[in-house]
């Protein structure tokens, strides 16, 4: 398995995590999103990965995207320990809490996005700062409300076993404290970050851990 990844990248991250869980192997290759005008976009990624952007996982030849995809990949093939809970509503539960962060929260202040407010919209760093901010703490209020009030909540989002959900959490919890952001009115979330991190696949995976870590 051969990896293309970046140390900051959310979406990334989350893969990182669920290797690590399921105690498999790779090779790690890293993909600057910013250096060059970004290495991502350059031709010979994106003969790889038309829609330049990270991660791209590579298993025997064939060619993975779309983190959650991939993340479901590596769960059926390799399924212990799962990252799904067995039952049919637990299991939509977890996946609709890893697609509020991956669908609603995360594709509205990732890296092109910003890139974009700043360099073609023009505006201020002061105005995209608080663009970030605003969609991180508005997609926060509406999942901590959920996770506070859900009984399967335990120290993670299901219980005490890791699943897709918390694979989108900690990652997602990561960037909102890099750029400032007050996690007191999310003790739930912060919560289920803090727990998570202590579990070694997710400490292993951290961004400061990975080889391109600036």
């Amino acid at each position: 398995m051969k990896l293309y990844s970046y140390f900051r990248s959310s979406a990334a991250y989350r893969v990182r995590i669920a290797l690590n869980l399921k105690g498999l192997d790779y090779e790690y290759e890293a993909v600057h999103l910013l250096r060059e005008g970004g290495v991502q976009l350059k031709p010979d990624y994106r003969a790889l990965n038309p829609d330049g952007i990270v991660p791209t996982l590579v298993v025997d030849g064939d060619v993975l995207t779309q983190s959650l995809a991939i993340i479901e990949y590596l769960d059926e093939t390799h399924p212990e320990p799962p990252l799904l809970p067995r039952g049919a509503s637990d299991r939509a539960f977890v996946r609709s809490v890893a697609l509020q962060v991956a669908c609603e929260i995360h594709p509205l202040d990732n890296l092109r996005v910003l890139k974009y407010l700043k360099h073609q919209v023009k505006v201020p760093d002061e105005a995209k700062d608080a663009w970030y901010r605003h969609w991180v703490e508005t997609g926060f209020e509406s999942l901590e409300k959920r996770l506070a009030a859900d009984s399967r909540v335990g120290t993670l989002t299901f219980g005490d076993t890791p699943t897709i959900a918390d694979l989108c959490i900690v990652p997602q919890v990561f960037n909102a404290r890099r750029f400032g952001i007050d996690l007191a009115p999310y003790p739930t979330i912060a919560r289920i970050a803090d727990s998570a991190n202590q579990i070694d696949g997710f400490m292993r995976a951290a961004p400061a851990q990975q080889p391109d870590a600036e």
